[in-house]
């Protein structure tokens, strides 16, 4: 009852007035990884749960001579690591096929691969979100199948993603669709920087034809970075809300003084930090509203948190590489729902 208490009295409280309500704090506990899937290079890019197992994308930058590939750590075995710290998890490795492939047939269109983004299963096929460099115009989506050994790219299939604008044209810094998600018949592609004065909006597809032209959900202005989703039940989602303090290009994250509610969240003084929260995403008919649904502690604020997945009373989240100090490291926690 005290859950949805607090649910409701968000739901009624004016637009831009969320940012101005405490937060509770996430409840975190972290998972030990085996040494190879802890190694920062693998640059974990997103989490997504199918089979009774986690599966966790490599950002798989080619370009870096990385390996494409994906890890799969069964859900038990999770289980048991949390409730016994000296269990060493099991997994297995899954080489992504034809993705230097999809890489040359993306580059050949004067587009620049960087990596994978973001991964989302429909039965054993997966669908994949490629990023590529601020001033490419395009991002891309990948589909493939999970065999026994490899998941195995379908290279007649490489599906333009345009990115979303200003005015005048010019990019935004360093974003491109960071989360994928199932939605019935449907594949959702959320764009990364979602505050633009207007024309705030996600991609579907249809799955059966996920070739066809893309239909766009509006979705209500929401600040800072969306760096992955997964869903929850029905048409709820929920998704990392994150904001990194760079200077120089990154700057263009940061909030207006207009909109003093989320800048008080990022700043201190004139001070900027690192903020990462989970905020809940509720598709009606067309239309993608959000709302907040807990903040993580001080002391994991300063991670680059990039994947993120459902499983029952919480989510699995995992960072690229960054953690706040050096040596950096995949970092896997769950955390539970307030």
């Amino acid at each position: 009852m005290k859950r949805y208490a607090r649910t409701l009295a968000l739901l009624l409280l004016p637009a831009g007035s969320w940012a101005q309500t405490p937060l509770p704090q996430l409840a975190v506990r972290p998972i030990s990884l085996p040494a190879e899937l802890a190694y920062y290079d693998n640059q974990f890019s997103g989490l997504a749960i199918r089979q009774k197992a986690l599966f966790l994308l490599s950002e798989s930058r080619l370009q870096d001579k990385a390996e494409g590939k994906l890890y799969r750590i069964e859900l038990a075995d999770l289980e048991r690591q949390l409730a016994d710290t000296a269990y060493t998890l099991p997994y297995r490795k899954y080489p992504l096929v034809n993705l230097a492939v999809l890489q040359g047939k993306i580059n050949a269109q004067n587009q620049e691969y960087e990596g994978l983004e973001a991964l989302a299963f429909d039965g054993k096929q997966l669908y994949f979100s490629v990023e590529t460099t601020t001033l490419s115009p395009n991002c891309y989506l990948l589909k493939g199948t999970l065999q026994d050994s490899a998941v195995v790219l379908d290279t007649g299939f490489l599906l333009a993603l345009p990115k979303p604008t200003r005015p005048d044209g010019s990019h935004i810094y360093n974003a491109g669709f960071e989360a994928i998600s199932k939605d019935r018949n449907t594949l959702l592609s959320f764009f990364e920087y979602n505050y633009f004065d207007s024309q705030n909006y996600a991609y579907q597809h249809t799955l059966s034809a996920a070739a066809s032209p893309a239909t766009a959900l509006p979705l209500a202005r929401l600040p800072f970075r969306i760096t992955d989703i997964t869903r929850t039940t029905g048409r709820h989602f929920t998704a990392i809300n994150y904001f990194f303090k760079g200077e120089g290009e990154d700057t263009v994250y940061r909030t207006p003084a207009t909109d003093p509610a989320s800048t008080a969240l990022i700043r201190t003084g004139a001070a900027y930090h690192n903020y990462c929260r989970l905020v809940a995403i509720r598709r009606r008919g067309r239309e993608l509203s959000w709302q907040p649904i807990g903040e993580l502690p001080g002391p994991y604020m300063g991670y680059n948190w990039e994947g993120l997945a459902a499983h029952k009373k919480g989510y699995f989240l995992i960072n690229d590489k960054y953690t706040p100090q050096k040596p950096f490291t995949s970092t896997l926690v769950y955390i539970r729902k307030p």
